[in-house]
């Protein structure tokens, strides 16, 4: 009896704490059920994922994202960054007195990442093709109306706006480009007039065009990087059409296409072709990243096209025979200016050249020069040297192997020349030397108490922004350079020059 009664408490105690444990499960069930129910902040991960690819997608994209899109990272996001740190958007420059619109760089401690944007095809629309461009691609029935900027396109899902210049950043810039749409074709469409094989390719000669750096920059070397691939099958539809500065470069676009360019913002046709192309490319300042062109189409092959477009004969600075002689001696030229940056010495500078051996040459090339013959000028140069500004840009003609010079105005403009100019120059295997203008060679001294800031400290006249840099160190400056601490210079660049087979055989 007393193991029964033992036996019978314990199957007691057990039963109880069973009846406990179910108890604490089911409310801990029912807690579960109602927080769910009453929290609004609860989400599934499936949910969290998808706010967070929302998130990322929202913060870098700049253009907008199409139905149903797949949104792809180039490889390239990371050195494109760095590159923009290094030479940074550049606002508006509206002298025009040749320099060069570069801002104060700033600190940017966080850049959008570059995204693609991919059609339900699997076809690029529009996507950001460069920190500093977006382009629109797009392939099917396309019918261009120029007159109203419009583009028609089937198949495509959605419409989509692009301004077709090369600086997306400057609201100054793209006050002065049209804005282009490409819309879905639906029904049988506007009747086409014009039918043609090539791709249709829309560019913008608005923005900072009559400019030579921002002609290059901004529009003709963009436009080779977006054409080369082509192979001549394109047409150039420019919208802000200027006769005047289409004429100035037609022997480019002639190089470039087979096709007549048209001024698209006064045309009546509805033009139709098989392909578009809204905008061109920018990779880097006056440059062609190889690596992201379809046909590896570098600054070396920019080159080439220019010498074809404007006749010129020398692909590298070579002496005619073994080596430099009286009839055949360096010629240097001088990239002359008038109005700011002007060489106060420049005569004296020619004739301690020629005391060197220099076979010197002067220009000083404007808007209303003639491209082709100024080309055949600086091709003729062995060794080129201009006080930084819009002439330096002249450089794309040097054969390869000569050496640019290029003076820096006082006032801390080291990383303005070297973004401009200096990297530049390493795509166009040219060599390059920096002359820094000190404070007794300019006459920026002559105009300022020795102890005030704009000669003491450059920096805080920097940080008052790029009009107030501009004004003092670009606009009110000109200098006369030390003719011994030239000299060396032109003696370094001489050893700089290629010296004919015979240093190529020692080599």
């Amino acid at each position: 009896m007393k193991s029964a009664r033992s036996l019978s408490r314990g199957d007691g105690r057990r039963l109880g704490n069973a009846s406990l444990i179910a108890f604490m499960l089911a409310s801990l069930v029912l807690l579960s059920v109602i927080r769910t129910r009453l929290s609004p902040m609860e989400k599934t991960g499936d949910a969290i994922k998808a706010e967070e690819r929302h998130g990322m997608s929202k913060g870098s994209v700049k253009v907008e994202v199409a139905h149903e899109a797949v949104v792809t990272t180039p490889d390239s996001a990371a050195e494109e960054e760095e590159e923009e740190e290094e030479t940074p958007p550049k606002p508006a420059d509206t002298s025009s007195r040749g320099g060069v619109s570069v801002p104060v760089p700033v600190s940017t401690s966080t850049t959008p990442v570059p995204v693609a944007v991919i059609d339900r095809q699997g076809k690029p629309v529009c996507y950001e093709s460069g920190r500093r461009s977006d382009t629109c691609e797009a392939a099917g029935d396309v019918r261009v109306q120029g007159r109203s900027q419009t583009i028609q396109v089937r198949p495509l899902d959605r419409e989509w706006k692009v301004k077709p210049y090369c600086r997306k950043q400057d609201a100054y810039a793209l006050s002065h480009v049209k804005e282009w749409t490409l819309r879905p074709l639906s029904g049988g469409g506007p009747h086409c007039t014009v039918n043609s094989s090539a791709t249709a390719f829309v560019i913008s000669t608005g923005g900072f065009t009559g400019n030579l750096f921002h002609d290059y920059t901004d529009v003709l070397v963009p436009a080779f990087i977006t054409a080369h691939r082509f192979g001549g099958e394109v047409q150039f539809l420019v919208s802000s059409f200027k006769s005047w500065w289409t004429n100035r470069y037609l022997e480019i676009f002639q190089q470039l296409s087979r096709h007549e360019v048209i001024d698209i913002d006064n045309d009546d046709e509805v033009r139709c072709y098989g392909s578009v192309v809204v905008g061109p490319t920018f990779h880097k300042e006056l440059g062609v990243d190889a690596s992201k062109t379809p046909t590896g189409a570098s600054m070396v092959d920019f080159r080439a096209m220019l010498r074809g477009a404007f006749g010129l004969s020398r692909a590298a600075a070579e002496p005619s025979g073994d080596r430099w002689d009286i009839r055949r001696r360096p010629r240097l030229l001088i990239i002359s200016r008038k109005n700011s940056r002007a060489f106060l010495n420049e005569r004296a500078m020619a004739d301690m050249a020629m005391s060197l051996g220099y076979d010197v040459r002067v220009g000083e090339p404007d808007t209303n020069t003639e491209v082709s013959r100024f080309a055949r000028l600086v091709n003729s140069a062995d060794v080129m040297v201009g006080v930084h500004g819009a002439g330096l840009t002249n450089m794309v003609f040097l054969p390869a192997g000569a050496v640019l010079i290029q003076v820096i105005p006082y006032g801390g403009l080291e990383w303005l020349a070297r973004g401009t100019f200096e990297e530049p120059s390493k795509d166009m295997q040219l060599h390059y030397i920096g002359y820094k203008i000190q404070l007794d060679e300019t006459t920026l001294s002559e105009q300022y108490p020795k102890d005030h800031p704009v000669l003491t400290d450059p920096l805080s006249i920097h940080k008052q922004g790029w009009e107030a840099l501009k004004t003092v160190y670009l606009e009110k400056q000109n200098v006369r350079p030390h003719l011994g601490r030239l000299k060396l210079t032109f003696l370094e660049a001489l050893k700089l020059l290629p010296h004919g087979r015979q240093a190529k055989a020692n080599n």
